[in-house]
């Protein structure tokens, strides 16, 4: 019963954070999507790649929070989290850690 609540613990943990890093990859995209209008372009180029690779990995981090107690999902969660940063990727973070002690615990 541990191993089942540790396993829906990892999952909402990652589903949140996924969701999260979409939102906070949303938001960049289209606030630098604004700053492109100002003279400096290629700054707000790399803040508009930067949104666009935190939408990927929070659709990453909410595909795989479904399968947050296999081992491989638990580290690519894990790389999510620490590549994602911000609040989005800690929570996906902690998601891969308590999914990996879910497994062997």
């Amino acid at each position: 019963m541990a191993k089942a609540s540790l396993g829906r613990l990892a999952y909402i943990l990652a589903l949140i954070g996924g969701v999260i890093l979409v939102i906070q990859g949303l938001l960049s995209f289209v606030g630098m999507a604004f700053m492109m209008l100002m003279p400096s372009v290629l700054g707000s180029l790399g803040g508009a790649f930067w949104g666009i690779i935190e939408i990927i990995l929070g659709i990453v981090a909410i595909y795989g929070a479904k399968r947050a107690t296999d081992l491989t999902w638990d580290i690519v969660l894990i790389v999510v989290g620490l590549i994602g940063g911000g609040l989005g990727g800690v929570l996906v973070l902690i998601g891969g850690i308590v999914g990996l002690a879910s497994k062997y615990l």
